[in-house]
């Protein structure tokens, strides 16, 4: 397995960032790397429940993704499995911080072989990712 880890100071409570997960008008906006919209089909936000979007790419191209939320824990835990190729989980911990909150954002891919092929688009998307989690956060 192959690992992706990030971390970012986020200047809101931890509360607040959970909303972000939970509200999918709100996620709508911030996820994935930057140029990519989504629309979402499906958006069953509890344990097990699912999640079928389709994220479109600034080259035009869409990419459909079902996840299911294998963990939800309010304000703290967000755990997504990611059901379509790639296949991975991701946990995001937010933890309360000085500055309002911390974000870890790891993603676990099944296969290494997979992880290492895609590591040169995951790690900026990543990044990306938690850059617009900010910025919706600061427009709010």
């Amino acid at each position: 397995m192959k690992i992706f880890e990030s971390k970012r100071e986020i200047a809101a409570s931890p509360n607040t960032v959970f909303d972000t997960f939970e509200q999918p008008e709100i996620l709508a906006k911030w996820w994935g790397p930057s140029g990519f919209t989504n629309t979402f089909e499906i958006f069953d936000f509890r344990p097990k429940g699912l999640w079928k979007f389709v994220m479109h790419g600034p080259d035009g191209k869409n990419y459909p993704n079902e996840c299911l939320f294998a963990e939800i824990s309010r304000p703290g835990k967000v755990v997504i499995r990611h059901e379509s190729e790639p296949k991975f989980t991701l946990t995001v911990t937010i933890v309360e911080s000085g500055s309002g909150s911390s974000v870890f954002w790891v993603q676990e891919f099944d296969s290494e072989e997979v992880a290492e092929a895609v590591a040169h688009i995951v790690r900026p998307a990543n990044e990306q990712n938690l850059d617009r989690l900010v910025a919706i956060l600061v427009s709010s």
